[in-house]
């Protein structure tokens, strides 16, 4: 290899990775993708036992996991949670921050308090609150990373989706001011902004309705696939991604960048 350009590893063998919203979706695509680049996986959901079945489904293919009940919206049981992973593991090198839920509402409906605060706290409130729990862990570590599941909701915005938009748009803000004060130790922060993906919740769309959508908005003309977002979350959790952050990556098929 030559000095002028050194060896930087891209192996997540033995990384600890911790992983909210884990037991479907991104979440559960991101737990096999990193266990199946030796990675042991952390993972944690609000449906406990959904956990424990992608928990057990990555162990019999030979992967490194364990599953651990957590509602993000309550920060005692985030730090508990966070250092109960840490001791089962030895540490944390990786934090993806996955947990979501949706819910449109209109400005003047009723309920729309109560929704706006709900979409704050599991959307928002919740990256800050997993990240400072799992701060004194990725200290520690010689190749720390974190990842934010933002939104295209971050770069734009749809009706009815108020709570949810300003949500998403918080968590690009807080990516950007993570990684300028975790610079310096060497943490990156980073953030992707997944378009229409095929989870179960879009899942209940009508699949003529994601076809036309698809073909009207996207480059790709097709919805992504889970694990074609885990892949970009793995990418920028490998030591070897060292220079990148502060970034909010848009992985949506082409959806921002068609103008028609």
């Amino acid at each position: 290899m030559s000095e002028a350009v050194p060896h930087l590893s891209r192996s997540m063998q033995g990384r600890v990775v911790f992983i909210t919203g884990a037991a479907s979706g991104i979440g559960e695509a991101s737990a096999h993708v990193f266990a199946r680049e030796g990675a042991r996986v952390a993972l944690s959901d609000l449906d406990g036992a959904g956990a424990q079945a992608v928990a057990s489904a990555i162990r019999a293919e030979g992967g490194d996991a364990k599953a651990y009940a957590l509602d993000v919206t309550d920060p005692a049981a985030i730090k508990v949670v966070i250092e109960q992973a840490a001791g089962d593991f030895g540490g944390i090198d990786c934090l993806v921050n996955n947990a979501g839920a949706a819910r449109l509402t209109a400005l003047d409906a009723p309920e729309f308090d109560d929704v706006w605060q709900w979409q704050l706290d599991v959307l928002l409130t919740a990256h800050q609150r997993t990240l400072r729990a799992a701060l004194p862990f990725l200290r520690r570590s010689d190749a720390a990373r974190v990842v934010n599941i933002a939104s295209t909701e971050a770069l734009g915005a749809t009706a009815r989706n108020s709570a949810y938009v300003a949500a998403k748009h918080g968590v690009a803000g807080f990516t950007k001011a993570m990684a300028v004060d975790l610079g310096k130790e060497g943490i990156t922060v980073n953030a992707i902004c997944p378009g229409p993906v095929l989870t179960g919740l879009t899942r209940k769309i009508p699949e003529n309705d994601r076809a036309t959508f698809a073909h009207r908005r996207t480059a790709l003309r097709r919805y992504g696939m889970p694990v074609e977002l885990a892949h970009m979350i793995l990418s920028l959790c490998l030591p070897a991604a060292s220079f990148v952050t502060g970034a909010v990556i848009p992985v949506d098929g082409g959806l921002t960048a068609r103008n028609a």
